[in-house]
């Protein structure tokens, strides 16, 4: 996923600013680093961040504000070139390779528990793009809705789906709600688990098509659906009264919390309806999705504490926003399980990003004291040839005549392209007359 931004990005910079411009992937992992501090810092404006006065250290010693200025203005997820082919079948096309990659590594790194939650997050963002949405009843309005299916106790992001718009490969006649479910749980259907929808999502044929993969469903049914029996639709019912309606596959809890209000519950897990012994005498169904129905809201708001959003006028860079955002919680999530260390999300974040950041400060020199002997390890990989060799490849064919202690511009590009691969694969001849110009 990396390799794809980093050759993408270098592209287009290539073709827009320089021929030779060029960014290590080390350098590209360091930028990610930075936009994960730049979550953590709240600053009035991005010059803020390198600032005497506001600027966060860790951002200051890991890459100056021009340079990353300049891999943020040619930042790529895609092949240029062809993306206008793409876009008439994929109008995620801009950065749709990278997405997959993203999501099945989320799918295949993490097993998640009993409970899983689908609703809908809407990414806050005013980019100029055919699928931008509007939804009242969220705070920010505008922006990119992504259907996602969240572990309901780690709040891991198992699965999630960009919504684009009309998809001609649905099938005539499904519904979007029920399409958008049975794509998101299939990685984990057949194993037991329960899915919690609300409304929107939750349908007695829903309910069919997932108890034959051996899954269950819990969610509220919107009351003008068809599925709602006409006795039950009564709206005069006394307060904290339940009635309960079955079929072999579902039960349908109409329950009132106040006086002419009534809320349905559709649920394929429960075959026995029991009321507790408070004072609302709230049925079994009611507590359990009341208990399992926050899972993507409850993740979508850790995301939002720490997110990584800013301004921009392109939607593929508010979605790669988004994407670190998922991807960092996800991170913490797998760091718990895998350590048992219950580590608070912010500390975790900062060691994140020193980890990310931590290649190329060694790279460049940044951050790991004075470089060794020249004798000591592979010369291709020394410190010194690794910097010499970067500054030579900005210096240019043109400039040849003037540095006389630069090598030959073919044999310097060939090994340019080492400082971040094994050297060894370059001719010892060469590793070893580059050694030799080092002053």
């Amino acid at each position: 996923m990396l390799h794809s931004i980093q050759e993408w990005t270098i592209q287009h910079a290539q073709e827009k600013e320089h021929v030779h411009w060029f960014m290590a992937l080390p350098e590209l992992m360091a930028f990610i680093a930075i936009v994960i501090l730049r979550g953590l810092t709240k600053v009035p404006s991005l010059r803020d961040c390198w600032s005497a006065n506001l600027g966060n250290p860790h951002i200051i010693g890991t890459m100056p504000r021009n340079r990353f200025q300049d891999i943020m203005r040619h930042l790529r997820f895609d092949d240029r070139s062809t993306r206008s082919d793409r876009a008439k079948t994929d109008k995620f096309a801009g950065i749709s390779s990278v997405w997959g990659s993203f999501v099945t590594n989320c799918i295949t790194s993490y097993n998640p528990g009993l409970h899983i939650t689908v609703d809908v997050q809407l990414f806050p963002s005013k980019t100029r793009c055919c699928f931008l949405e509007y939804i009242a009843t969220k705070p920010d309005k505008f922006g990119i809705k992504f259907w996602v299916a969240c572990d309901l106790k780690s709040k891991y992001i198992c699965n999630v789906l960009p919504y684009l718009g009309k998809d001609p490969s649905r099938p005539s006649g499904e519904r979007l709600s029920e399409n958008v479910v049975m794509r998101l749980m299939e990685p984990f259907l057949d194993k037991g688990r329960n899915v919690t929808t609300h409304n929107f999502f939750t349908s007695l044929s829903l309910a069919h098509k997932l108890l034959s993969r051996k899954t269950t469903i819990l969610g509220t049914v919107n009351k003008i659906r068809g599925e709602i029996p006409q006795s039950a639709r009564h709206t005069d019912r006394n307060e904290f009264t339940t009635q309960v309606f079955s079929t072999t596959a579902a039960t349908l809890t109409a329950y009132a919390p106040k006086r002419k209000k009534t809320v349905y519950i559709l649920s394929s897990m429960h075959s026995v309806i029991q009321t507790d012994n408070t004072t609302k005498r709230k049925p079994n169904t009611v507590t359990l999705y009341n208990t399992t129905k926050c899972g993507v809201d409850v993740m979508d708001q850790m995301v939002r504490e720490y997110t990584v959003r800013t301004g921009t006028r392109r939607w593929p860079g508010a979605v790669f926003y988004n994407m670190i955002d998922m991807a960092a919680l996800n991170a913490h999530v797998l760091y718990q399980a895998c350590t048992g260390r219950q580590e608070r999300r912010v500390d975790f974040l900062v060691e994140l990003a020193r980890e990310l950041a931590n290649s190329h400060m060694c790279v460049s020199g940044m951050d790991c004291g004075f470089p060794r002997p020249l004798s000591d390890g592979p010369l291709g990989r020394h410190q010194l040839v690794v910097r010499f060799l970067r500054g030579a490849w900005r210096i240019g064919p043109a400039a040849q005549a003037r540095v006389p202690w630069v090598l030959a511009w073919d044999l310097l590009k060939g090994l340019s392209l080492g400082p971040f691969e094994p050297l060894e694969l370059a001719s010892e001849k060469h590793v070893t007359l580059v050694g030799h110009y080092i002053p």
